[in-house]
């Protein structure tokens, strides 16, 4: 059994324009015991935090732990092997800037996920859906219009964000599978995308009948489905269909979005990927037809979270980074700071977060019973967003699952 008290804690979770009064927080065998102004609780370490911010630890909602580069057709080649590595590289850097949980939206696999837990990689919690579900042509079909080798290989290989099923037998199937082999929830591609290079934004993939079979294996689980969209027609066919989480939403009209808050769907905006894909996608591999495709979405994507937010929608914290970009995973606090409250920012990385990885009380907020995961930060991001940018430079304490990731020598 191992015990720590953390004394002087002003914590900031989103929930609150202001930091609280300073609080304790015992914590025992990982988990959070108790959260007061005093607390009887005798552990064996103490830590004083006095003057500085305290957080729960930062959710992700939209990663890519495989995503070494840009080119996503050339990473799907790439060995498990080296993709692996890779990724351990990718996911140890995410924590060190105070992610302590991330999403996979694509790639991932059980395997990868158990390296974690295991305590293998040095690396946030994974959360995964296996590999996403696309279609000839679709986003994660990164062939071409002129090469038509076999694609039956793509469930397979660590380094593809997803597989090619058509037809509803093809798609049912490929779902239980991914669901079989560990997968948490279900992630399907319902428009075009940006970085594959035969699927226009707005393309209309997968039938109503498909996805809603879909979506009836997924509720059958006892989970859901994440779609990627941008379209406001096919996010509507989403939502018809049972979906309930928009992943980007960019072109979501305003109709939709009051119905999105009506019926407690999720959003999970990734503003900064296009915010550096416009500047410099084509340094990081996204091939010239890819890059094209940045500017329909961009600012529309950020004139939308206003609307979002003034609509009250849950939505949640995602970066959607791949290769090299990865590094600005933190971005998208100052980039969303710009037009909405900071304390709407930070509640998109813990407690709104968590609801959409259905994970409400386990992560994303300090309380009892939750995992103790807990970063410092110095100063006060309710002021200054920036302070949770720069590779974790400004949180002297990291910590996940009561276990100190980070901790500078001054506490």
């Amino acid at each position: 059994m191992t015990s720590l008290l953390i004394k002087n804690a002003r914590i900031v979770d989103g929930t609150s324009p202001e930091p609280t009064e300073p609080m304790q927080i015992a914590i025992e065998d990982g988990r959070i015991r108790e959260v007061g102004a005093s607390v009887a609780f005798t552990a064996e370490e103490e830590l004083d935090l006095n003057g500085l911010t305290v957080m729960p630890g930062l959710i992700d909602c939209h990663v890519h732990t495989i995503a070494s580069t840009a080119n996503l057709g050339l990473n799907a080649s790439l060995p498990s092997s080296l993709v692996a590595a890779r990724a351990a590289t990718l996911m140890k850097n995410m924590i060190l800037r105070g992610f302590t949980t991330v999403r996979d939206l694509g790639g991932a696999d059980r395997g990868l996920q158990l390296a974690v837990e295991e305590g293998h990689f040095t690396a946030p919690r994974l959360v995964i859906c296996g590999k996403a579900l696309s279609q000839t042509g679709g986003h994660t079909d990164y062939r071409g219009p002129y090469d038509n080798r076999d694609v039956g290989w793509y469930a397979q290989a660590l380094g593809t964000l997803g597989r090619i099923c058509d037809g509803k037998p093809e798609l049912l199937r490929a779902a239980r599978e991914e669901l079989k082999g560990g997968a948490q929830f279900l992630k399907v591609m319902a428009d075009g995308g940006v970085s594959s290079p035969s699927d226009p934004i707005g393309y209309l993939v997968y039938s109503v009948d498909e996805l809603t079979a879909l979506v009836e294996v997924a509720n059958g689980f006892g989970t859901y489905v994440a779609a990627h969209l941008y379209a406001d027609e096919a996010i509507v066919r989403a939502l018809d269909c049972g979906i309930t989480c928009i992943e980007h939403g960019n072109l979501i009209g305003d109709e939709t979005i009051k119905r999105v808050a009506r019926e407690g769907a999720f959003v999970v905006p990734t503003n900064i990927t296009y915010d550096l894909l416009a500047r410099k996608g084509a340094e990081f591999g996204l091939p010239p037809e890819s890059v094209a495709k940045v500017a329909d979405v961009r600012e529309a994507g950020l004139e939308r979270v206003v609307k979002l937010h003034e609509a009250g929608v849950t939505m949640g914290y995602g970066s959607d980074l791949l290769g090299g970009m990865q590094t600005e995973q933190s971005g998208e606090f100052p980039l969303r700071g710009r037009y909405i409250p900071a304390d709407a920012v930070i509640r998109s990385a813990t407690v709104d977060a968590a609801k959409v990885l259905r994970m409400e009380g386990e992560v994303g907020v300090i309380a009892p019973g939750a995992h103790a995961d807990i970063i410092a930060v110095e100063g006060n991001p309710l002021e200054n967003l920036d302070l949770l940018t720069g590779q974790g430079a400004h949180m002297p304490l990291i910590m996940q699952g009561g276990r100190a990731i980070k901790k500078a020598a001054s506490l």
